[in-house]
């Protein structure tokens, strides 16, 4: 069952409070600003522009920039985007229903998934001279706020841990299993040698 509990980080100094990011919800007012922080990054991930866990998706296409600007102007495509003192975005948390998006490990999570989620979490990601500065809590924050806002409910994502032992960066861009654990999210089953699926009930709003 998943956790209902507070996540100790809600109850502790949040990230939000010490450091003055702002969250905004990627949308056609904040594209520009995804867009720059993508192309910043050199497409991100060898050029994904955070499309590929989008179900309507399709592998070899040459320009995914393309098809993540139609998803995120037709309103199917969400995240809560991290913005610092200057503005400029340094990060993101990727979010949707399971229309929106599939999951990593995709396929063993099919031979016994669990309870349906109305959202899943499936990508963060901060600009390579901004990590370790609490810009992904601030957007795992801003995500389970965009979720709640929007009437909340069953929220699931695949995971890493990495407790014992030293993990690359390339495979956490689902974050941390402990990260997860932190905001309240319960271990579901294994999926992959350090992979887990977290899920958490957001109360509505």
């Amino acid at each position: 069952m998943p956790d209902r509990r507070p996540s100790p980080a809600s109850r502790s100094a949040s990230p939000l409070k010490r450091v003055p990011y702002t969250i905004r919800p990627l949308e056609a007012s904040t594209w520009d600003a995804f867009a720059e922080l993508v192309e910043r990054n050199n497409g991100i991930y060898g050029g994904c522009w955070c499309v590929a866990f989008h179900s309507a998706y399709q592998r070899g296409i040459s320009d995914p920039r393309t098809p993540k600007e139609q998803l995120v102007r037709a309103g199917h495509a969400h995240a809560a985007l991290v913005f610092d003192e200057q503005g400029l975005a340094q990060g993101w948390c990727q979010y949707g229903s399971p229309d929106e998006l599939r999951l990593r490990h995709g396929r063993e999570y099919r031979k016994d998934p669990p309870p349906p989620a109305r959202w899943r979490i499936t990508c963060v990601f901060v600009d390579n001279r901004h990590r370790s500065q609490g810009i992904a809590r601030a957007g795992l924050e801003g995500a389970l706020a965009q979720i709640a806002a929007a009437g909340g409910g069953l929220v699931e994502a695949i995971s890493e841990t990495t407790t014992g032992r030293e993990a690359q960066s390339r495979f956490l861009f689902s974050a941390t299993v402990e990260l997860f654990e932190q905001y309240g999210f319960a271990r579901g089953r294994q999926v992959g040698k350090h992979a887990w699926i977290m899920s958490r009930h957001i109360d509505p709003a």
